[in-house]
């Protein structure tokens, strides 16, 4: 049986391709290619019915080149260490994309949420924060959340570090509740991201946003906010997706009511008037905007040729592997990569960590208003990139993001 291929290996064919863009060093695409930290931990917990579980978390750490590391945690029975070498990997070149200072990390649990009680998460957030204790720090690894983490994992992360400092660090972490040091607009600013750089998108090839056809995989906290603020531009939400499954109008839903059936439901199938459909055929619809904001490796060469999208904007972290890009690109289907689209998140994390740095805390509209400088930004700096070096904009993403690592860490030399 042929092997599938992981995350990590697109990482690699992405770095290889760009290492040839670039003419790098070959000593140099090595040190690129090894993260530079590996943690695994077993994080034994007591459950609720009193047994002893115990679980395997990853923290890897690839490039503090530019920053302390930065990347989220999560929490999925599908965590590996493969997925989070991948994962930080990415994070390094989409912190570089954004030019803020981070290096990249990723880390998570081998574990299903979804059955597991409040208090069991908790106790699991916290065993594994106290065996990272000396890993993590506001100038050293600052995480955030991820895949089935969110403010209140991030709230418990902060308080195990602050009782074992012995006084309040909320700096070392991000995606915080606002009471306790969180920044306004971060719930929504990685989907806002994925919106704004449809927009910038849309600008880039003379189209006009009202009437748009939108197709949302993934309707999270990043496809919810992207499918909204699209809506508000005057885009169509046509269908959207959660993982049991899909709902298709092609004259647009009505989003207030589909939002409301999600949260009554905690599904979107059952909806009236809307058609179910599953994951695989939502991605296949014709559509002006496809956002894949679901999991990794959801459009491969097997059904690239089957996506009848004009522009795809990736709001989830690898959604496309590196061949199905290819194939996409020589189709004329204009492709905005993960580490662009998705960047919001770490860029609202960075004002996050920089307000609590300085014990200040900005307004809504000044972190949208700086959130919309940065990504506005990066995206015509990837374009300019896609210009000159005559590649696709993932291409380009990837050649900007490694290059300006490359630059600091030649700037810096090699110790000893």
């Amino acid at each position: 049986m042929e092997k599938k291929p992981t995350p990590f290996d697109a990482v690699i064919k992405q770095l290889n391709i760009v290492a040839e863009k670039l003419k790098l060093d070959p000593s140099m695409v090595e040190k690129l290619k090894s993260p530079r930290r590996v943690i695994i931990v077993s994080v034994p917990i007591r459950m609720d019915d009193g047994r002893i579980k115990v679980f395997t978390g990853y923290r890897v750490q690839h490039d503090m080149t530019r920053g302390p590391y930065k990347g989220g945690i999560r929490y999925h029975p599908s965590v590996d260490l493969d997925e989070m070498k991948a994962l930080a990997t990415w994070m390094s070149w989409k912190a570089a994309v954004v030019d803020i200072p981070y290096g990249g990390a990723k880390g998570g649990i081998a574990c299903n949420p979804k059955e597991m009680s409040r208090g069991e998460l908790e106790r699991l957030t916290r065993r594994y924060t106290a065996m990272l204790l000396d890993e993590i720090g506001p100038y050293k690894d600052v995480p955030a959340p991820d895949v089935y983490t969110n403010a209140q994992t991030m709230a418990w992360i902060m308080d195990t570090y602050s009782e074992f400092k012995g006084y309040l660090v909320p700096e070392v972490v991000t995606g915080k509740p606002i009471e306790v040091g969180g920044s306004e607009g971060r719930h929504e600013a990685t989907g806002r991201g994925v919106a704004i750089c449809a927009r910038e998108g849309a600008k880039h090839l003379g189209v006009n946003m009202k009437g748009l056809g939108v197709v949302v995989q993934g309707f999270g906290k990043v496809g919810k906010a992207a499918a909204k603020l699209l809506h508000q531009m005057g885009c169509k939400i046509i269908a959207v997706s959660d993982s049991k499954g899909g709902i298709y109008d092609p004259d647009g839903l009505d989003l207030a009511t589909v939002l409301e059936h999600k949260e009554k439901t905690g599904q979107l199938r059952g909806l009236e008037g809307a058609k179910e459909i599953t994951n695989e055929e939502l991605l296949e619809l014709e559509c002006d905007i496809l956002i894949p904001a679901a999991l990794e490796n959801q459009i491969t060469e097997a059904n690239a040729s089957r996506i009848r999208a004009r522009m795809i904007v990736e709001g989830a972290n690898g959604p496309s592997t590196p061949g199905a890009r290819e194939i996409l690109t020589k189709r004329g289907v204009f492709i905005v990569p993960d580490i662009l689209a998705n960047a919001g998140g770490v860029t609202v994390s960075y004002f996050e960590w920089i307000q609590n740095l300085h014990r200040e805390h900005w307004t809504e509209e000044e972190v949208n208003r700086r959130l919309e400088e940065k990504m506005v930004k990066a995206f015509r700096d990837v374009l300019e990139t896609s210009k000159k070096y005559g590649v696709d904009m993932a291409t380009a993403a990837y050649v900007l993001g490694v290059k300006r690592i490359v630059d600091a860490s030649e700037k810096l030399g090699l110790f000893p």
